[in-house]
């Protein structure tokens, strides 16, 4: 059994603050190949689809699809606010390395 993403509460707030859920919305988080590093993530507003793990907090939900899931085993979804701006970040324990903008990786 693989162990799922966690998301913060950090990020689900964020979630509820820009109102996604209101909208049907979910926080969709894939991994595509490409980027510096060989992987990188992709982070988007979606609608969840049938096959989608999901993950609720806060009345919001973020979602992974079945390709993008062994690639986030164990990872932390969170929100982030630093002076280079705010963002959704994912802490990878999969990741061998990362690229500096920190939306690129390999494993």
């Amino acid at each position: 059994m693989h162990l799922p993403p966690k998301v913060t509460d950090r990020a689900f707030t964020r979630l509820e603050e820009i109102g996604a859920g209101a909208e049907g919305k979910a926080l969709r988080v894939a991994v595509e190949g490409g980027g510096c590093s060989g992987f990188q993530y992709e982070i988007k507003l979606d609608a969840a689809e049938d096959e989608d793990l999901v993950l609720e907090g806060h009345g919001q939900r973020v979602v992974v699809d079945p390709v993008s899931l062994p690639f986030l085993e164990g990872a932390v979804i969170d929100f982030t606010e630093e002076l280079i701006g705010a963002r959704f970040v994912i802490e990878n324990p999969n990741a061998t390395s990362s690229c500096g903008c920190g939306t690129s990786f390999s494993m």
